[in-house]
């Protein structure tokens, strides 16, 4: 397990090249002054923020071949995972979707000063985002994993790979599911937390 922040610094480094992680380097002193000014993290997690939210976006790459289509991040808040991904695999389109008015205005700043041509800032709420085939489907807070499917299944395909660091609620969310699409997902351990977990899968009804 990546267990302090030089292991979680190292892990992200052998995923991505120099380029990214100079402008990881400058996500994250951005994160830290941005979170003075609103709560997109948790100032508990400051001292630990490579290892909670960088690295922990980061093993999300693990999953997904280079070259794969539309990443598609639901209530991205602060860019977790969607702006570390779009920094990591700047080959790589990625959509952030968030509907509150200042981080929309923090996640276009961000897009801007890193210079991410390859990443879209849609300020609106998931309703009412236009329905486009995802090759990843990602949320890391966005709502219970039925309801997320029921507003979100829209945009996945037979192909699609659903990403979901859900924490400590990983296996008992699964049991919100179907008998049917429950067999199609499974929870993988964190890297970054021995009681959290990813779950994984593909909807069984496209």
């Amino acid at each position: 397990m990546i267990a302090d922040e030089a292991t979680a610094r190292s892990y992200v480094a052998s995923l991505c090249d120099d380029t990214a992680m100079q402008k990881l380097d400058q996500f994250v002193d951005a994160l830290i002054a941005e979170s003075e000014q609103q709560n997109l993290i948790a100032s508990a997690t400051i001292p630990i923020l490579w290892q909670r939210h960088i690295a922990d976006s980061a093993q999300l790459l693990e999953y997904v071949p280079r070259g794969t289509g539309l990443w598609l991040d639901l209530g991205t808040g602060a860019g977790l995972p969607g702006l570390v991904v779009a920094i990591m695999r700047p080959e790589m389109r990625v959509d952030l979707v968030e509907s509150r008015k200042r981080r929309i205005e923090w996640l276009e700043r961000m897009r801007d000063e890193l210079e991410l041509d390859n990443c879209e800032v849609i300020g609106s709420r998931l309703e009412n985002v236009e329905t486009v085939p995802a090759a990843i489907i990602s949320a890391r807070a966005f709502a219970p994993l039925d309801r997320m499917m029921a507003v979100a299944e829209r945009f996945s395909t037979r192909d699609t790979l659903w990403l979901l660091p859900k924490g400590r609620s990983a296996a008992q969310e699964l049991e919100l599911l179907s008998v049917k699409d429950r067999k199609m997902f499974h929870v993988e351990q964190s890297r970054t937390d021995d009681d959290s977990g990813i779950i994984v899968g593909k909807l069984a009804r496209k």
